[in-house]
């Protein structure tokens, strides 16, 4: 597979995975905000999240709801917002034609379409919470008509791969923020103002269900294990990262217990250190450092990845021009 094919995959999949989270966390923070008396401090941990605040604060006077959902939503000038990131997956997907099924192509299009339309019109922001809702479905069918319709060679584990840590870098900043949050008033631990934001907490990746099946009672270090350590859900960190560590050894062909390249050998180390890590350890040491540090190694993957399989390729074509212009 070509070097800029592959790289468009990854993009188009790492985008559509990056609306809907941003979708996902508006969604809970407009329930929350509900309960909540100030709707400043309700609103700027949410631009926190998805690490744009410098962006916002040099264009935003106050972090309003009006601002920041404009922001996330439909600011064409930032790179990181619903609009832009389907843009982006859209072209990235309109390169790669010719790979991709044509029912993901007609989706993301539909998809993005949709989105655009609300921006231009100001329907969305009619009934947001319906808005952000059908966002995240959109998203779904996207990535359910990709698992169904292509086939799962070499492009489909690099959407995968994309997916998955883009999935895991956004779950470890939602509980890095709201860990944060949650817990720098004492007063309000166990009331039940302070269920209702970890219950939030654990709505942003849809994980309360399986959560309360598998631990019950909801408790900070219970939903700390559940989405940073958890094996088997599939939006929790270690889940996304295992999935991404499967597709980029099946990229290469190199075996599980083994790497043959930089990046293969970070992500098997992340994932065993996950593996065997215990929460308790992990909160006592301090849990924004861990998320810190878990963020940068990600950070240090996704730019193995490039160089590995995606710039690679591009100098050694240059070195090989450059040898054929001595000849």
């Amino acid at each position: 597979m070509l070097s800029r094919v592959a790289e468009s995959i990854y993009w188009m999949s790492r985008y559509v995975e990056r609306a809907e989270n941003v979708a996902r966390f508006i969604g809970v923070n407009l329930t929350l905000m509900l309960d909540s008396s100030d709707r400043e401090q309700q609103w700027w941990p949410l631009v926190n999240t998805t690490g744009d605040h410098k962006d916002f604060e040099k264009r935003y006077k106050f972090a309003t709801e009006e601002n920041v959902l404009h922001f996330l939503t439909f600011d064409r000038d930032n790179p990181n917002s619903i609009i832009s990131c389907l843009r982006s997956a859209r072209e990235n997907a309109r390169s790669v034609r010719e790979i991709i099924s044509s029912e993901m192509w007609l989706q993301l299009n539909t998809f993005y379409l949709k989105v655009n339309d609300a921006a231009t019109t100001g329907k969305g922001m009619e009934s947001p919470h319906d808005f952000y809702t059908d966002v995240k479905l959109s998203s779904h069918l996207f990535t359910g008509i990709t698992d169904a319709t292509m086939t799962h060679g070499e492009g489909w584990h690099f959407c995968r791969l994309g997916r998955k840590l883009e999935r895991a870098d956004k779950t470890s900043r939602i509980l890095d923020v709201k860990y944060f949050i949650l817990l720098r008033s004492v007063a309000d631990v166990g009331t039940p103002l302070d269920d209702t934001q970890w219950a939030a907490v654990l709505r942003s990746a849809s994980a309360f269900e399986m959560y309360r099946k598998r631990h019950g009672r909801i408790s900070p270090n219970g939903i700390v294990q559940f989405l940073l350590l958890d094996s088997e859900f599939p939006r929790a960190i270690r889940f996304c990262l295992s999935a991404a560590n499967d597709s980029l050894h099946a990229i290469s062909g190199t075996p599980l217990d083994k790497a043959s390249n930089n990046v293969e050998t970070l992500l098997s180390g992340l994932c065993s250190n996950l593996a065997s890590a215990g929460v308790d350890e992990i909160v006592k040491s301090g849990l924004h450092e861990h998320l810190d540090n878990l963020q940068d190694q990600m950070n240090l993957v996704g730019t193995g990845i490039f160089e590995t399989f995606f710039a690679k390729r591009v100098r050694e074509a240059n070195k090989q021009t450059s040898a054929e212009r001595t000849q």
